[in-house]
């Protein structure tokens, strides 16, 4: 299976209420499923010696916990009155569609849950990045074309 293949898979489960998709060809294994925020997450595997699906675990995916205060360096403390636009994956920001257009989101721009406020690139995919908040973007936090992570803070808006 190919990368343009995995990408139609993916184009599909966003335009309908698809959840998972799995399939096995010659060894290779690919399983999408929605995420909690709706967006795909792919996991694929290349078999060896293993029959089809021998040992595989058919249930229900548990949630991936969020990482330990111990492990990760300690986050900024959030202030009153102050909500952040936060990265669901780790990608390569955008604030605009294309290099001559002019940002979704720029400092004084109010925005509401469904807000388009960026862009991340992920895997060669353009996902458009949406509020899930309420509020005036005070700070953009991260430059353009810059990598970042899950979790990382894009925009500081307040109430």
């Amino acid at each position: 299976m190919d990368l343009k293949q995995i990408k139609q898979i993916i184009e599909l489960m966003k335009r309908s209420e698809l959840t998972e998709f799995a399939v096995e060809e010659e060894g290779f294994k690919l399983k999408i499923r929605r995420g909690m925020n709706g967006l795909p997450i792919v996991s694929t595997s290349r078999g060896g010696s293993n029959p089809p699906f021998a040992g595989v675990d058919t249930t229900p995916p548990m949630p991936i916990p969020a990482p330990s205060a111990a492990a990760a360096p300690a986050a900024p403390k959030d202030e009153t009155g102050v909500s952040y636009i936060k990265s669901p994956m780790v990608g390569t920001f955008y604030r605009a569609a294309s290099p001559e257009s002019k940002p979704f989101a720029d400092i004084g721009t109010k925005v509401v849950e469904n807000s388009v406020v960026c862009i991340i690139e992920a895997m060669k995919i353009m996902n458009e990045i949406q509020a899930e908040v309420k509020g005036t973007v005070v700070e953009a936090l991260v430059e353009n074309g810059q990598p970042v992570e899950y979790g990382q803070r894009l925009f500081k808006l307040t109430q």
